[in-house]
């Protein structure tokens, strides 16, 4: 029962604009400013940026920290809030809402001039906490900086733009015209461009870019994680972010609803501290669902991967699997869209529920196995893949995501089946034939093939390099391995070939459950 006095931090109640402007919980903010050195609370010269502020939680609570670090160099309290608040916290608000609560939450006044501000010395409205509404800068119907398409965002005044300030211009220096010690926040993380969530923008990676220009001494922000492995338009971030050695702490939560209740992002979160001054391996936090955290110090950045590696225990894992000419499963998954096909042609007048009228019909998987007859002079692309035997996976599965569904699902596509872009083709160029296939099946059934597929995913998507840890195997009836034992047993032999211990199997175990399999699931073909 709560109490009578109970009486909660109005900041930590706030419904979120999106999954993509998350408000941050005061605790959350608390534990990543406690990355910070504790000696710079007790600076009455260095100076603190948020570049994203929606509720002003970041600069409340750093002022909170201030108070109590300057109580001695400035014993007078309402000098000392005066001090802190107008020459040495200052924030950038994303839209002219968060603005208003941003000074609310911070002066206790949404005018910083106001009756009710604490601060006694500002000569503007907006105080430290500035917003400018922006018109973005259309080239070729995309926004030059953060890539917004203009059919979506060349609105009329009435509507908000997301033309955000910090990262639409060339000199983010010249908006307050100082150099920052700590730079912190929260970025909005993606743009709808207009289609499906999937297909939106990533943003959160051009605030850390812009925030590094300014050159602090310490910038802390919490972002998603597909940086890791994936995300559209991300490489040169992720590999520069992997070559930093000024990112001197990382911690990773797979499962966004740990840092950020009621947000389901996929792939999960992180936050970070890069130090300007450290020039070494970081300290990696994973954070498990059930509290535990795992810690190790590590380079961000493996010397034959060119991802990130989530896990610290995965590690030596891949490094028994991965050895020198070992081949893997990713030089025979498909591209997306296998056949040129895009999801939404199962909706299409070429797309027929039978084959009258076809003079070569091809029979075509879409979404949900859904099924119809294509004519053979409609496909696009890899027409020479038409007659082979393969395997086909829906392209979006739950594997290494924090949903309870990591089955990988399959079935075998016959000669003279093609798929929609909903799945990826597995096995081109194994000369498969229907035993091999079946074979193929079974492999990706085990928790082993699983497990190595889940360390390159980011998301739900996958694509050919989320196996790019998933050795080959033989599927003929030449193959080390018995593909009439049950699963479990072939996992044992799996295990044992690559010669994992039994915390590394324990650890996979932990990860990856049992595939529940039925007697139908193998008789469907």
């Amino acid at each position: 029962m709560l109490q009578s006095n109970y009486n909660p931090d109005v900041l930590s109640c706030l419904a979120n604009l999106s999954n993509d402007e998350v408000f941050t919980p005061p605790n959350l903010v608390n534990d990543i400013l406690d990355l910070l050195p504790i000696e710079i609370w007790s600076d009455p010269n260095a100076k603190f940026l948020d570049p994203v502020s929606k509720s002003g939680v970041f600069l409340r609570e750093m002022a909170k920290r201030l108070m109590k670090g300057l109580e001695t160099r400035i014993p007078d309290k309402q000098e000392r809030i005066n001090h802190i608040f107008s020459q040495q916290l200052y924030g950038i608000a994303i839209t002219e809402l968060t603005s208003l609560l941003s000074r609310r939450s911070v002066y206790c006044s949404k005018n910083a001039m106001g009756k009710y501000s604490i601060c006694e010395t500002f000569t503007s409205e907006q105080g430290n906490i500035q917003y400018e509404r922006l018109q973005h800068t259309w080239k070729d119907g995309k926004c030059t900086y953060c890539g917004a398409s203009q059919e979506v965002y060349d609105r009329e005044d009435a509507f908000e733009t997301y033309a955000y300030n910090f990262i639409h211009t060339d000199k983010p220096e010249k908006i307050f015209n100082m150099k920052f010690d700590v730079i912190v926040g929260n970025p909005p993380y993606q743009l709808s461009d207009g289609g499906a969530q999937a297909s939106a923008i990533p943003l959160y990676h051009k605030f850390v870019l812009q925030a590094k220009k300014l050159n602090p001494t310490y910038l802390a922000m919490i972002i998603p994680a597909r940086w890791y492995s994936g995300g559209r338009g991300l490489d040169d971030f992720r590999e520069e972010m992997l070559s930093d050695k000024r990112i001197k702490e990382l911690h990773d939560f797979p499962n966004t609803a740990d840092c950020f209740p009621g947000v389901n992002i996929r792939g999960g979160v992180c936050y970070f501290l890069w130090d300007a001054n450290s020039n070494s391996i970081c300290n990696i936090h994973n954070h498990k669902s059930d509290g535990k955290i795992d810690i190790l110090s590590r380079p961000l950045k493996e010397s034959k991967f060119d991802i990130f590696i989530r896990y610290n225990e995965a590690i030596t894992i891949i490094n028994k699997v991965i050895q020198e000419n070992v081949r893997t499963f990713e030089d025979f998954v498909s591209p997306l869209r296998p056949f040129g096909l895009r999801g939404y042609f199962i909706n299409d007048e070429k797309f027929k529920q039978n084959e009258k009228g076809l003079k070569n019909p091809i029979l075509c998987y879409g979404k949900g196995r859904k099924s119809g007859f294509v004519e053979f002079d409609d496909i696009t692309n890899n027409k020479n893949w038409v007659s082979l035997v393969k395997v086909f996976t829906p392209r979006a599965n739950n594997i290494g995501t924090e949903l309870p569904d990591d089955n990988f699902n399959t079935f075998i596509g016959q000669p003279n089946t093609i798929c929609t872009e909903s799945y990826l083709a597995l096995g081109i160029g194994l000369n498969l034939d229907i035993k091999s296939a079946f074979n193929l099946r079974k492999y990706f059934t085990t928790r082993f093939s699983r497990f190595l597929h889940s360390i390159a995913k980011s998301s739900q998507d996958a694509t050919s390099k989320t196996f790019r840890f998933v050795p080959l195997q033989d599927f003929t009836e030449n193959s080390d391995i018995d593909w009439s034992i049950n699963i479990s047993e072939i996992d044992t032999f799996l295990y044992a070939k690559y010669g994992l211990s039994n915390k590394e199997i324990e650890f996979i175990e932990s990860m990856i459950r049992p595939m529940n399999i039925s007697q139908n699931d193998w008789n469907d073909e």
